[in-house]
Parts: structure tokens; C-alpha cells; sequence
């Protein structure tokens, strides 16, 4: 998934790139962000099974927000304001490969 969704979001930036350097710039960092909130979220949500830690997961939750969050406002800060949405499209693209994946394989699985 992380592999699949890097490869599109760089494509996407490469593309980007002549039209704004910034803006592709913070697809890719959206991309980065989505693939390692998406990794960070599976840790967390393991560690929630097997310590049954509410607080611990809550606090990572919250932490794992105001990072990402911050990214953004960053980049909308120093260019146009479409590198936000630029972002976004690159922080949400892992996630959207890994619901059609499951999807996929839930079709597959039950016919």
C-alpha cells in the first residue's frame, strides 16, 4: 500500500512540478504524512489490543493530529493556497488505496 501510494503521489509531483515547485513539493510531503500516519495508526491501534491502554492511544491519536495538522498550514503559509489542498490529496491517497485494496479482497473472498 505505502509502496503504491508513494509511486502515484510521486508521479503526481513530478507532473506538479512545473506548473509549482512548492505545490509539488507538498503533495509529496502529504503522501509522506499519509503513509506514516497510516503506519503510526496500525501501531497504535496493536498496542491499544494487546496493553488495552486507552489513554496511551487517545494521547498518540491527539499527537499524530496536531503533527500532521501542522504540516499543512505550513505550506499554505508559505506559497498558494492550493498546496493545502495538495496535501491533503497526498495525505488521503494512502487511504484511499487501502479501502479499494480491502474492498477488493472482500469481493474476492465471497463470491
Amino acid at each position: 500500500m505505502a509502496a503504491w501510494s508513494l509511486g502515484i503521489v510521486s508521479s503526481g509531483a513530478l507532473t506538479l512540478w512545473w506548473i509549482s515547485p512548492l505545490g509539488a513539493i507538498s503533495l509529496l510531503a502529504g503522501g509522506i504524512c499519509g503513509c506514516l500516519n497510516a503506519v503510526l495508526s496500525m501501531r497504535g491501534n496493536e498496542r491499544l489490543v494487546d496493553h488495552k491502554s486507552v489513554s496511551a492511544f487517545v494521547f498518540g491519536s491527539i499527537l499524530r493530529i496536531v503533527v500532521f495538522a501542522i504540516v499543512p498550514v505550513a505550506f499554505a503559509a508559505r506559497g498558494p493556497w492550493w498546496t493545502l489542498p495538495a496535501y491533503f490529496l497526498g495525505f488521503f491517497t494512502p487511504l484511499a488505496l487501502y479501502t479499494m485494496m480491502v474492498a477488493r479482497v472482500i469481493r474476492t473472498e465471497h463470491r
